[in-house]
Parts: structure tokens; C-alpha cells; sequence
């Protein structure tokens, strides 16, 4: 007599005729307890992880990798949205030079003389050229080097036209990893300054002796002035753009993710700087649809994922078990009941003509309403290796004569294999399995005889493909969305599969 188990509330439904994926609850059944079956797919998920396992490092749930081309973007967008050009066209030039610090008494004279000639002077127009982000010979640090361009005129009684200086300089600031009492680390931007040595000055129009000899004797004065107002008027800004672009980081890296049902959602673990990139490395908790914490990943944990910087502008890395978590929330455990002649009958044939072969009596009882029951014991098992992604997954499988019938011909645990395809589709990352095949077969209970279900093992490979890929697939169809992309100003991405990571780069122009 087979032992029944008890009713766990899981979802049952019915795979009925005209649609495949179309799931009617009805009453639960089963008649073997999941408890039997548990062990298989551990050992079989044990044979596919045991070699990526060795020689694994502590990789955080996931990671946001930020190259220094978005660096640079995104601090130039900041600079540009605190008007840092209107700062350097009202930088003041002439009250500065009429300031300088201690001078010889001889040369205060001279000054006051060259400045007396001066009625208006003022940056007429300013630029910032691209910025550059480079690493620093010491470790948890960036350089930010921020060119400077600017034309500055000078109205004198002298003459009648403008007197124009072209002044190249840079600003050059320190992005720091700061540990902080409270929370976690964060970025700092310091060291803010601009240097005598990086100035470049000329005279734009070539005028009279006096004139020119006027010229040169403004540009000694801006050469000290001019860095230090950049330092006074310019490193503020700067200051306030990184802040910004450190905050937009922070949101970016931080957004939850919907899920149907519930959401993901990540938190700082800690920043940090790798070569050129800022490094997020984050934590995450999955919420189900009442925004109730069902599990936790805020631990580094031992996994091959790969971290280390490529030549990509951005990257995310998304740890393999966060990956199972997902899946785990958009494919649960089910069981699944199918009506094999309404929906697949040329397998309903097939099958009944291997029972045949097991026992003539019991195929010649298989009526219209012939049923097969199947109970996944999990959801699908991502097993991500480089290039590719595999799923494992264990099913309870009975065959019914008729839909009336409460003891099954026979039970089955079937450990299944398949491939699992990630892939893009506009700003959702989408997931696909295809491909099942059976691993390992075992007979639990038999009504009829006992037999090799070897024999069996094609129809049931049919079985699976026909009604379990597309009742999954069916779950997985909306996707999962990712604004990353276009937050950072890309309008493609692609999704790869590391050893023990998925990871998400711009797609290539």
C-alpha cells in the first residue's frame, strides 16, 4: 500500500486541453512523500557545483562595477548641472591680482601702476575638456586630473580693442575609499587644488611695446592669483558635483528590483577602489508580495565570480545563489496535472505502448481521461559555468489510468537536466530553459510490476518538454527589469554567464 503524504498547501493545478500553460486548481494528491526524494537532487546539484567549488574565493551577493569612462561621464554631467562653467566666467580675476599676499614694497609700486592701467578684465569664455580618471600608486584611490580652458579679456585706455589671454590649467583631486564609525565606508573627494606648474598663459593679439610689456606684467600676477581663486571658487563645486554623482551612484546601485511577486532588494556592503572603477559590493534581501523579508544575502561567501575590472565602461555581477534565489521566487515548487490524451495524445500513445511492453492488463486500462501527476520537490537549480548555465531540477511523476483513479499505476523520481539561456530583451533580463533531459530515473511504487523505467525514459523526456518547460517558461516570459542600462546613458546591454556569476556589460555599438 503506498504511503500517502500529507497535504504541504502547494500549488496544484491541471494542464488542460486548447492550452498548455493554463493551470486549474484541483484537489491535492500525492502518493509519495517529498521527504523520499529530497537527497537525489542534492547529490546530483553536489556532482555539478563539487569542481566549481574548489579554489572558490569570498565574493559579496552582488557587484557593481563602474569603469572610468562613467566615472567621467558622470562627474562631467555633475559639474555641468552646478553651472561650474558660469563659476569660471565669474572667477575675479582683477580684484585677485590687486590681493596678492606680501610683496616687495619696489614691486607693490609697479603693480598698482600695471593695474591702474586696467578699467575691466574678465574670463569671456570657458570650457572643460574631458576629464581623465587614473589610478594612484596608492592602494583605495583614484585621480581626478579636470582640464580647465578659458579666455580672459582686458579693457585698457591704451588701446581701443580687447586684450586677450588664453589660460590653460588643471584641477586635480583625490577619490578616497573613508571608513566610517557609522555604516558602512563611503567615497570622499579631497585634496582639491590647482597648481602653478600646470598653468599655461599667452597673449592672444600681439599689440605695442607698451601694451605687451602691460601683458606680461598681468600674467606674472595671474600666475600666482589663478590657482588659488580656481581652489577657492571652482573646488566647492567639484565638491558638490562628486557628492551628487556619488548619491546617483549610490540610488543606481541600490534600486530594487520588482519581482512577480515581492522585489529584490540591495543595500551598500562597502565600496572600494579597484585600478581605474569604483566597486560597489552590495547585499541583498528578497521581500515577498507583503514587503516581508523571506531571505537574507548580506555575507560574502566562497564563489568563483569574477570581480576584477575588464575594459567594459560598467558592469554588474549577480553572485550564483542570488541567481537561484530569484528563480526560486518566479518558479516555485508546483505540481502539475496533465490530461495526456487532450493534450498530448500521440505521447499518451506512446506511453501506453510502454506499459504494454510492462504489462498488457494494465495498458489496456488506460482510458481518455489518462493522467499524469508530477510535483517538482524544487524549484529549477541554477548551475552557472563559464559560457553557459545549466538547471537541475527533481520531479515526482505518477501515471493514472483514468482521472477517477486515486492510486497510480506507478510513482517515479525523475532528476531532470536542461539548459538555461539568459539573455536581453529591451531593459528586462529574461530567462529560458529548453532542452530537458532525464539524468536518473528511479521507480518508487509500482501498482503493476516491477520494471526497468529505463524503459520509459523517452516518453518521459516528451512528457516533460511538452507540459513542465512551457509551465515554467509561461512564469518566466516577463522578464526581470534592470534600469541600470539607460541610467548610465546605454541604450543595450547583454548578459553573460561567468563561473559562478551572471554578469550585465553595455552592449557594444
Amino acid at each position: 500500500m503506498p504511503q500517502e503524504a500529507e497535504d504541504q498547501g502547494q500549488n496544484l493545478g491541471v494542464l488542460c486541453p486548447g492550452n498548455k500553460q493554463a493551470l486549474v486548481p484541483v484537489t491535492h494528491f500525492s502518493s509519495i512523500p517529498r521527504k523520499m526524494v529530497g537527497p537525489w537532487i542534492v547529490t546530483f546539484l553536489y556532482g555539478l557545483l563539487g569542481a566549481t567549488l574548489v579554489q572558490a574565493e569570498l565574493r559579496p551577493p552582488a557587484v557593481l562595477n563602474l569603469g572610468p569612462e562613467v566615472i567621467k561621464d558622470q562627474l562631467t554631467q555633475a559639474l555641468e548641472d552646478h553651472n561650474a562653467i558660469a563659476i569660471l566666467q565669474e572667477l575675479p580675476l582683477l580684484s585677485a591680482m590687486q590681493k596678492r599676499p606680501g610683496s616687495i614694497p619696489m614691486l607693490d609700486s609697479l603693480v598698482r601702476t600695471a593695474l591702474r592701467y586696467i578699467v575691466w578684465m574678465k574670463v569671456t569664455s570657458a570650457n572643460i575638456p574631458q576629464l581623465v580618471v587614473q589610478p594612484s600608486t596608492y592602494d583605495q584611490e583614484l585621480i581626478v586630473r579636470i582640464p580647465l580652458d578659458m579666455v580672459a579679456g582686458l579693457n585698457t585706455p591704451l588701446i581701443k580693442t580687447l586684450m586677450q589671454f588664453q589660460m590653460n590649467t588643471e584641477v586635480q583631486a583625490l577619490i578616497r575609499v573613508e571608513k566610517s564609525k557609522r555604516g558602512p565606508a563611503h567615497l570622499n573627494l579631497s585634496d582639491c587644488s590647482s597648481s602653478e606648474n600646470t598653468l599655461r598663459l599667452s597673449l592672444l593679439n600681439k599689440l605695442s611695446f607698451m601694451v605687451n610689456s602691460l601683458a606680461n606684467n598681468v600674467m606674472n600676477l595671474l600666475v600666482p592669483a589663478l590657482p588659488q581663486m580656481v581652489k577657492n571658487q571652482l573646488c566647492p563645486v567639484i565638491q558638490q558635483a562628486f557628492n551628487d554623482m556619488y548619491d546617483d551612484f549610490l540610488r543606481l546601485a541600490t534600486a530594487p528590483v520588482a519581482l512577480s511577486p515581492g522585489a529584490l532588494d540591495f543595500d551598500l556592503l562597502s565600496p572600494a577602489i579597484q585600478d581605474s572603477n569604483i566597486v560597489f559590493n552590495l547585499k541583498a534581501k528578497l521581500l515577498d508580495s507583503q514587503a516581508r523579508v523571506t531571505q537574507w544575502f548580506n555575507s560574502s561567501v566562497a564563489s568563483l565570480m569574477e570581480t576584477t575590472p575588464n575594459r567594459a565602461p560598467f558592469s554588474l555581477l549577480v553572485r550564483q545563489d542570488l541567481v537561484n534565489a530569484i528563480v526560486n521566487t518566479l518558479v516555485p515548487k508546483e505540481e502539475l496535472v496533465i490530461l495526456l490524451r487532450f493534450v498530448i495524445p500521440e505521447v499518451a500513445r506512446e506511453l501506453q505502448a510502454n506499459i504494454k511492453e510492462i504489462n498488457a492488463e494494465a495498458a489496456n486500462k488506460l482510458g481518455p481521461t489518462q493522467m499524469v501527476k508530477m510535483a517538482t520537490q524544487s524549484s529549477p537549480q541554477i548551475v552557472l559555468n563559464e559560457g553557459s548555465a545549466k538547471a537541475a531540477q527533481s520531479i515526482i511523476l505518477e501515471v493514472f489510468p483514468t482521472n477517477t483513479d486515486v492510486r497510480p499505476f506507478f510513482s517515479l523520481g525523475i532528476e531532470s537536466n536542461y539548459e538555461a539561456q539568459f539573455f536581453t530583451e529591451g531593459d528586462r533580463l529574461m530567462l529560458d530553459f529548453s532542452n530537458i533531459s532525464i539524468e536518473r530515473i528511479k521507480l518508487m511504487i509500482s501498482d503493476i510490476e516491477l520494471f526497468d523505467p529505463e524503459i520509459l525514459k523517452g516518453t518521459l523526456t516528451k512528457i516533460l518538454e511538452y507540459t513542465l518547460l512551457p509551465n515554467e517558461n509561461g512564469k518566466l516570459r516577463n522578464g526581470i527589469p534592470v534600469s541600470m542600462v539607460k541610467a548610465l546613458g546605454y541604450k543595450k546591454s547583454v548578459w553573460s554567464v561567468n563561473k559562478g556569476a551572471l554578469k550585465l556589460t553595455p552592449a557594444s555599438s
